[in-house]
């Protein structure tokens, strides 16, 4: 399967509806329209021509574990080498450390083509970014100028390392230790799981954040430490050094992402330095895990952009059956499937899924920007606010979004969609992690509720829905678009109304906290990118009746939010009748009565 990166959806989210150049202006990076253009051509280019035709060999030939090295599939290392060469490592890095400081509102469009090209090839790549924000914000001069510049280049890359094997979620279970040394380095001792990248063929060397115990730490989560542990210690030159004492024991083998090594990393009294402060290291990790559930969240959508691209090429080559209107194609056979109804309703759901999600990627990343390069102290600690209440809600809703569409992609494909060499199915597989890794979505779902919602009362999520209320305010008196103001208008007031009812019954039952949670996901998502779309057909009605030049893809757009509006939108009604459905339907049965 091919994949093409959609620069004109990408160019009109990034420039009219979020000038990016205005917006990389107020940051002061020096980036244009006509650079942006630039670098995603360039990006598009190396998604499609060196990383796209990796995927499918990736799924057949997977990685292999021998004597402690893990051969990653053909063509890895190469495309990887590429990677580094042309600057795409370093493109989000800190100046300072030969970073190019792009901005995540431009970032975010390549990371999506890299996913959709190929996830495996990512992942990779993808946590060492997160180790950069970590070590750049928490870690000591000496570790900065040691380990920084190499990661930023992408020379060395870093892993995540929290898992044990009983120790998921719930890190105050966490065993690894940590025995502080006369000269100011620790001993790490322990076994972590899942580790993506913990030892590959790559990068040449591979430096993990660990997550571990000192001596006199309290229990809990409040006793936890991060330490860097490289696998060769860095030499006073700047090069891999030392090997350090840890291995790769194990490489799982995984439903999907078959080309991304999984491993299970035993750490045996190897040297580490503390990152931050001792039994602060959740709170330096978060730095870290923060950027990866973004991340986690564009994986889902490049999947279901590469599975929308399928299914979408398939429905316009594949003939079958006759319109139910009549012949369609009179010179051909049959006609193809995307005249059937239900072809065009898993279409333009898959469609407006896709571009509703890439819009609201744009908004969240661009909060992310301004977190840390607003101009003033309370503009950042706004952004830093309403990334906070977006990030579960991109990683849960994409994540879940990519598994639908590329379930759809298999449906449109018919029998097709079952057979490998089609690689429709390995989307679906590959995209299945993505619900369950940094964190599940229902662990996603619970921390919108906890900290978000309940965290402040309702105040920034009230805040983002009058922002949207404002947009369709705006709206309302323009005859073209006054029905779907209306509708979005109507749903942004029963979401206060459910807002309000939310934190009503938790604050009566902490049960209705779980109970509550991923249904008040779902319909906070649904109607977040309702109001996305209004905002996309408000820009393209401004272009209709401007004359464009483009009529054809502006007009699609409007089509595009109305169905959405119509055939999609409507799924929050369900999930808010299931959330006032209470805790008690879920909790009341005996636990043994699940039993057959």
């Amino acid at each position: 399967m091919s994949y093409q990166a959609p620069l004109r959806d990408m160019r009109f989210v990034l420039h009219e509806l979020f000038d990016a150049a205005g917006h990389c202006e107020r940051l002061g990076n020096g980036l244009d329209r006509e650079l942006i253009d630039g670098v995603l051509e360039e990006a598009a280019a190396f998604a499609a021509g060196e990383v796209a035709p990796l995927n499918r060999n990736s799924d057949e030939e997977g990685c292999r574990l021998e004597n402690g090295q893990v051969s990653t599939p053909k063509g890895f290392a190469e495309a990887y080498r590429q990677y580094v060469d042309n600057g795409w490592a370093s493109m989000t890095g800190p100046v300072e450390y030969g970073g190019q400081g792009f901005p995540q509102l431009v970032a975010f469009a390549f990371h999506e083509m890299l996913m959709g090209a190929s996830l495996s090839f990512r992942v990779y790549s993808g946590l060492t970014e997160g180790a950069v924000l970590a070590l750049h914000k928490h870690g000591s001069e000496t570790l900065k100028q040691q380990y920084l510049s190499k990661l930023v280049s992408g020379q060395w890359t870093g892993t995540m390392c929290l898992t044990e094997p009983q120790a998921g979620t719930d890190l105050a279970l966490l065993r690894t230790r940590a025995e502080p040394q006369a000269d100011g380095s620790y001993k790490v001792s322990g076994s972590k799981i899942f580790i993506s990248g913990g030892e590959q063929d790559l990068s040449e060397n591979i430096v993990h954040l660990v997550l571990a115990r000192l001596p006199d730490a309290p229990a809990g989560v409040k006793g936890i430490s991060l330490l860097l542990v490289p696998k060769f210690i860095a030499a006073a030159d700047g090069t891999p050094g030392e090997r350090n004492s840890l291995s790769c024991g194990a490489i799982e083998h995984k439903m999907g992402i078959k080309g991304a090594s999984t491993c299970v990393m035993n750490f045996d009294g190897a040297t580490g330095w503390l990152v931050g402060e001792a039994n602060q290291g959740l709170a330096c990790m978060f730095t870290m895990m923060n950027d990866a559930r973004f991340q986690v969240g564009l994986q889902g959508l490049g999947i279901g952009e590469a599975a929308f691209q399928g299914a979408l090429r398939y429905a316009r080559e594949r003939l079958q059956s006759r319109g139910l209107a009549g012949v369609q194609a009179p010179d051909k056979a049959a006609d193809p499937i995307i005249v059937h109804p239900d072809v065009r309703r898993m279409l333009l759901t898959q469609k407006t899924l896709v571009e509703g999600s890439r819009m609201l990627a744009a908004y969240t990343a661009r909060q992310l920007d301004l977190e840390h390069g607003a101009e003033s102290a309370e503009a950042r600690k706004a952004a830093g606010k309403r990334a906070a209440l977006l990030i579960p809600i991109v990683k849960a809703f994409f994540t879940d979004m990519g598994q639908e569409v590329a379930s759809h992609g298999v449906q449109v494909y018919g029998g097709h969609g079952f057979i490998r060499e089609w690689s429709m199915e390995q989307l679906m597989r590959d995209s299945r992690i993505t619900q369950l890794y940094e964190g599940t979505n229902g662990i996603q779902a619970l921390d919108y509720i906890r900290r978000k919602l309940l965290g402040d009362g309702g105040a920034e999520l009230s805040a983002l829905q009058a922002e949207f209320s404002a947009l369709c305010d705006a709206q309302t008196t323009r005859p073209a678009l006054k029905e779907m103001a209306t509708v979005v208008q109507a749903r942004l007031g029963e979401w206060r109304e459910l807002s309000t009812q939310v934190i009503a019954a938790c604050q009566r039952d902490p049960q209705e906290i779980g109970a509550t949670s991923v249904d008040f996901l779902q319909y906070s998502a649904y109607v977040l990118l309702a109001g996305f779309w209004l905002q996309a057909a408000a820009r393209a009605q401004d272009a209709l009746e401007a004359g464009s030049g483009e009529a054809a893809f502006y007009q699609a757009k409007l089509h595009s939010a109305e169905f959405y509006l119509r055939r999609v939108l409507p799924r929050a009604s369900a999930h808010r009748e299931v959330l006032l459905g209470g805790a008690d339907c879920l909790m009341a049965m005996d636990e043994g009565s699940f039993a057959f």
